[in-house]
């Protein structure tokens, strides 16, 4: 390797992240990293407060479970389809302004169900905040890669996701001590003002990461572009290729798809979990609010966990079909697997036991999917390619709510209509997770979009 001197230009610019020492670099990359994972957190408190509620929503509403499940739904209709819209955004606003709009948007959408205590109040509210989180994965995870080198990436944007299922361990309960004690309204005032604290400290303290090609990268890391290995070809990385040539290969679609059901198999948990465990198990309102915290707890394990030896794996020089569709597809089959035993055993600890693993491991699934993403698509469009997948793989929780809800309130009885609901998804995700080991492979994709030469499928 020979290093290079940084042009004299950027020299001059001691703001410049690209011109601070490697340590500093690093140093902020984990403080942005850490901050996002906390603004993760609030987002899915914020999805999950609506579950966490559901009994006394219910009962001072009158809403039926049929109508509860809709409700839950609506929120990731619009979910989806602002993501469609934000596609094109995303690799042209700064990444910074585009999660402080989404973050306030979020306490806005408390405004409507505090004001007024109605069904309307409560489909407006959640419409509104299904367009404000929407797009927030995707461009999360764009704000992340661009302080790590590519392959150096996998563990932070592991760490940021695992805020799916850490909001979860540490809101739930609290928002369910909130509930018990206060009212539900009141959980969701305390959601409104601490988005607005983050909010504020995002403005202070938000920065634009400076790895923005892999050009750039290869400037940054003191590398000269003629001695990059194929796989790491700049012109080739930052060569445009269509959209929809990505979206139709084999990887892509089966990679998206997988985490589609993992989509629906946590929102399952979210929407459904404290109501099944307060009317079929017979907790207290804030005990079943709070075992959610359970499967979330695990969830928050499995992702970093994961991710973690997804990068270790890669390190080590094998291709990531190995080292990250492997453990995507391995992954996806035992969630699956333990989710349907979970609804076989007789064992009220051991099928509790199996629900948390199964429930728990399918968020861990999401960071995978947008790394192998990360690979058919070049560095200058990877924002508007993440932002398309995340539309179609969190399209999973405008079906899971509703589909759950039907067979719920249609079951012979409570404890039918939940083991249908979960049975369904358990099936839905081992049959995923076999076809992931069998069929994704990333390095045969990018080679055919012409990203990477043939020499870089070989190990």
């Amino acid at each position: 390797m020979s290093l290079k001197e940084p042009p004299t230009s950027l020299k001059q610019d001691a703001g410049n992240p690209r011109n601070w020492s490697a340590a500093k670099r690093s140093r902020y990359g984990w403080f942005m990293t850490y901050s996002l994972l906390v603004l993760m957190m609030l987002s899915w408190a914020d999805k999950a407060v609506l579950g966490i509620a559901a009994v006394p929503i219910m009962r001072d509403l009158g809403v039926t479970p049929q109508q509860f499940g809709l409700v839950s739904s609506a929120m990731f209709l619009t979910f989806v389809v602002i993501q469609f819209a934000a596609a094109p955004l995303a690799n042209r606003i700064p990444t910074k302004w585009f999660l402080l709009v989404l973050c306030l948007t979020w306490s806005v959408a408390q405004m409507p169900i505090l004001l007024f205590a109605t069904l309307p109040a409560l489909w407006a509210s959640r419409l509104l905040l299904g367009a404000g989180e929407g797009p927030l994965a995707p461009v999360l995870m764009h704000s992340i890669y661009k302080w790590f080198p590519e392959k150096k990436g996998a563990t932070p944007a592991a760490v940021a996701s695992a805020g799916v299922t850490l909001g979860v361990v540490a809101f739930a309960p609290v928002l369910a001590w909130i509930v018990g004690s206060f009212g539900w309204q009141t959980a969701f005032a305390v959601l409104a003002v601490v988005g607005v604290v983050w909010s504020v400290f995002w403005v202070i303290a938000g920065k634009e990461g400076p790895y923005t090609s892999r050009r750039v990268e290869a400037e940054i890391e003191g590398l000269d572009p003629a001695e990059l290995s194929p796989s790491e070809d700049t012109h080739s990385a930052d060569t445009k290729i269509s959209y929809r040539r990505t979206i139709f290969t084999a990887s892509w679609i089966i990679a998206v798809l997988t985490s589609f059901i993992g989509y629906w198999t946590f929102t399952l948990a979210m929407s459904w979990g404290p109501a099944y465990f307060e009317t079929v198990l017979g907790f207290s309102s804030q005990s079943a609010g709070s075992m959610i915290a359970l499967p979330a707890a695990w969830g928050a394990v499995a992702t970093i966990s994961l991710s973690a030896l997804t990068q270790r794996l890669h390190l080590r020089g094998l291709p990531t079909r190995q080292a990250r569709s492997f453990v995507l597809g391995g992954a996806a089959t035992i969630a699956g697997a333990a989710l349907l035993g979970a609804t076989m055993v007789a064992s009220p600890a051991l099928s509790m036991a199996l629900l948390v693993i199964g429930l728990g491991t399918a968020p861990a699934l999401f960071a995978i999917t947008y790394l192998i993403v990360s690979e058919l698509t070049t560095v200058a469009q990877r924002g508007a390619n993440l932002t398309i997948a995340n539309a179609v793989l969190s399209s999973g929780g405008i079906f899971a709510p509703a589909v759950s809800g039907f067979l719920i309130g249609g079951g012979t009885s409570p404890a039918a209509g939940y083991t249908a609901a979960f049975a369904l998804a358990g099936g839905l995700m081992l049959l995923m997770g076999i076809l992931a080991l069998l069929f994704i492979n990333q390095q045969r994709d990018a080679h055919r979009l012409g990203i990477t030469p043939a020499e870089a499928t070989a190990p």
